[in-house]
Protein backbone atom coordinates (compact mmCIF):
# COMPACT_ATOMS: atom_id res chain seq x y z
CA UNK A 1 0.00 0.00 0.00
CA UNK A 2 1.35 3.41 -0.98
CA UNK A 3 1.87 6.11 1.63
CA UNK A 4 0.75 8.73 -0.89
CA UNK A 5 -2.98 9.29 -0.87
CA UNK A 6 -4.92 9.41 -4.09
CA UNK A 7 -6.65 12.76 -4.41
CA UNK A 8 -10.43 12.63 -4.48
CA UNK A 9 -12.15 13.25 -7.78
CA UNK A 10 -13.57 16.65 -6.97
CA UNK A 11 -14.13 17.39 -10.65
CA UNK A 12 -17.23 15.23 -10.57
CA UNK A 13 -20.40 17.16 -11.21
CA UNK A 14 -22.57 17.99 -8.24
CA UNK A 15 -21.94 17.77 -4.52
CA UNK A 16 -20.50 14.24 -4.55
CA UNK A 17 -16.98 15.46 -5.44
CA UNK A 18 -17.11 18.22 -2.85
CA UNK A 19 -18.39 15.86 -0.15
CA UNK A 20 -15.55 13.46 -0.88
CA UNK A 21 -13.08 16.32 -0.44
CA UNK A 22 -14.78 17.22 2.87
CA UNK A 23 -14.50 13.65 4.18
CA UNK A 24 -10.81 13.65 3.23
CA UNK A 25 -10.35 16.91 5.16
CA UNK A 26 -12.03 15.33 8.19
CA UNK A 27 -9.60 12.42 7.96
CA UNK A 28 -6.70 14.85 7.62
CA UNK A 29 -7.77 16.58 10.85
CA UNK A 30 -8.00 13.25 12.67
CA UNK A 31 -4.54 12.20 11.44
CA UNK A 32 -2.67 15.28 12.70
CA UNK A 33 -0.45 14.24 15.62
CA UNK A 34 -1.30 17.41 17.60
CA UNK A 35 -4.93 16.33 17.73
CA UNK A 36 -4.02 13.35 19.90
CA UNK A 37 -3.52 15.96 22.65
CA UNK A 38 -7.15 17.13 22.44
CA UNK A 39 -10.48 15.40 22.82
CA UNK A 40 -12.01 16.79 19.63
CA UNK A 41 -14.06 15.84 16.59
CA UNK A 42 -14.52 17.70 13.31
CA UNK A 43 -17.41 17.81 10.86
CA UNK A 44 -17.31 19.67 7.57
CA UNK A 45 -20.90 20.86 7.41
CA UNK A 46 -20.92 22.43 3.94
CA UNK A 47 -18.94 24.56 1.56
CA UNK A 48 -17.06 27.10 3.64
CA UNK A 49 -18.24 25.65 6.95
CA UNK A 50 -16.65 23.48 9.64
CA UNK A 51 -17.65 22.54 13.18
CA UNK A 52 -15.32 21.16 15.80
CA UNK A 53 -16.39 19.84 19.19
CA UNK A 54 -13.82 19.95 22.00
CA UNK A 55 -14.04 18.57 25.49
CA UNK A 56 -12.41 20.96 27.95
CA UNK A 57 -11.22 19.72 31.33
CA UNK A 58 -8.46 20.49 33.83
CA UNK A 59 -5.73 19.21 31.48
CA UNK A 60 -6.33 22.41 29.43
CA UNK A 61 -6.09 24.83 32.39
CA UNK A 62 -3.73 27.69 33.08
CA UNK A 63 -2.70 28.41 36.68
CA UNK A 64 -5.98 30.20 37.49
CA UNK A 65 -8.17 27.19 36.69
CA UNK A 66 -9.68 27.88 33.26
CA UNK A 67 -8.83 26.86 29.69
CA UNK A 68 -5.53 28.34 28.51
CA UNK A 69 -5.58 30.73 25.55
CA UNK A 70 -3.68 28.24 23.41
CA UNK A 71 -6.78 26.04 23.52
CA UNK A 72 -8.95 28.93 22.31
CA UNK A 73 -6.50 29.59 19.48
CA UNK A 74 -6.33 25.92 18.50
CA UNK A 75 -10.10 25.59 18.32
CA UNK A 76 -10.69 28.85 16.44
CA UNK A 77 -7.78 28.42 14.02
CA UNK A 78 -8.76 24.84 13.15
CA UNK A 79 -12.43 25.69 12.56
CA UNK A 80 -11.60 28.69 10.35
CA UNK A 81 -8.81 26.80 8.54
CA UNK A 82 -10.97 23.81 7.64
CA UNK A 83 -13.87 26.06 6.60
CA UNK A 84 -11.49 27.80 4.18
CA UNK A 85 -9.85 24.59 2.95
CA UNK A 86 -13.26 23.26 1.84
CA UNK A 87 -12.90 25.70 -1.08
CA UNK A 88 -9.38 24.57 -2.03
CA UNK A 89 -9.24 21.02 -3.33
CA UNK A 90 -5.62 20.78 -4.45
CA UNK A 91 -3.46 22.52 -1.83
CA UNK A 92 -3.00 22.61 1.92
CA UNK A 93 -3.61 26.07 3.36
CA UNK A 94 -1.30 27.82 5.81
CA UNK A 95 -2.41 30.27 8.49
CA UNK A 96 -0.71 33.60 7.79
CA UNK A 97 -2.42 35.62 10.53
CA UNK A 98 -5.10 35.16 13.14
CA UNK A 99 -6.84 37.73 15.31
CA UNK A 100 -8.36 36.33 18.50
CA UNK A 101 -10.84 37.83 20.96
CA UNK A 102 -11.45 36.23 24.34
CA UNK A 103 -14.99 36.81 25.60
CA UNK A 104 -15.15 34.71 28.76
CA UNK A 105 -13.31 31.86 30.46
CA UNK A 106 -14.37 28.26 30.14
CA UNK A 107 -13.60 25.63 32.76
CA UNK A 108 -15.15 22.40 31.61
CA UNK A 109 -17.55 20.78 29.22
CA UNK A 110 -18.15 20.65 25.53
CA UNK A 111 -17.06 23.64 23.47
CA UNK A 112 -18.11 24.08 19.85
CA UNK A 113 -15.95 25.93 17.33
CA UNK A 114 -17.92 27.01 14.28
CA UNK A 115 -15.87 28.18 11.31
CA UNK A 116 -17.05 29.87 8.15
CA UNK A 117 -15.33 31.17 5.05
CA UNK A 118 -15.76 34.90 4.42
CA UNK A 119 -13.85 35.84 1.27
CA UNK A 120 -11.12 34.99 -1.20
CA UNK A 121 -10.70 31.93 -3.37
CA UNK A 122 -7.44 32.35 -5.21
CA UNK A 123 -4.26 32.78 -3.22
CA UNK A 124 -5.50 34.15 0.13
CA UNK A 125 -8.71 33.19 1.91
CA UNK A 126 -10.32 34.80 4.95
CA UNK A 127 -12.41 32.83 7.44
CA UNK A 128 -13.81 33.42 10.90
CA UNK A 129 -14.75 31.21 13.80
CA UNK A 130 -16.58 31.50 17.07
CA UNK A 131 -16.55 29.41 20.22
CA UNK A 132 -19.64 28.59 22.24
CA UNK A 133 -19.74 26.73 25.54
CA UNK A 134 -22.14 23.96 26.55
CA UNK A 135 -24.71 26.58 27.60
CA UNK A 136 -24.64 28.23 24.17
CA UNK A 137 -22.75 31.31 25.38
CA UNK A 138 -20.04 32.74 23.15
CA UNK A 139 -16.62 32.45 24.80
CA UNK A 140 -14.36 33.62 21.97
CA UNK A 141 -14.08 34.53 18.32
CA UNK A 142 -11.40 35.06 15.73
CA UNK A 143 -10.62 35.84 12.10
CA UNK A 144 -7.79 34.36 10.10
CA UNK A 145 -6.12 34.68 6.75
CA UNK A 146 -4.98 31.54 5.01
CA UNK A 147 -2.67 31.19 2.03
CA UNK A 148 -2.36 28.36 -0.47
CA UNK A 149 0.87 26.47 0.14
CA UNK A 150 2.93 24.43 -2.27
CA UNK A 151 1.91 21.28 -0.38
CA UNK A 152 -0.46 19.15 -2.44
CA UNK A 153 -3.25 17.69 -0.33
CA UNK A 154 -2.80 14.42 -2.21
CA UNK A 155 0.71 14.05 -0.74
CA UNK A 156 -0.51 14.12 2.86
CA UNK A 157 -1.02 10.61 4.28
CA UNK A 158 -4.13 11.63 6.26
CA UNK A 159 -5.94 13.04 3.23
CA UNK A 160 -7.97 10.02 2.12
CA UNK A 161 -11.42 8.51 2.46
Amino acid sequence: MSSTATPPDTSAAGPAGAELHWRCLENLYASAPVNSLFASRIAITGEGAARIEFDVDERCYHAAGAAHGTVYFKMLDDAAFYAANTLVTDRFLLTTSFNLHFVRPVRKGKVIAEGRWISGRRRVLVAEARLVDCEGEEIGRGTGTFMRSRIALSTLPGYHT
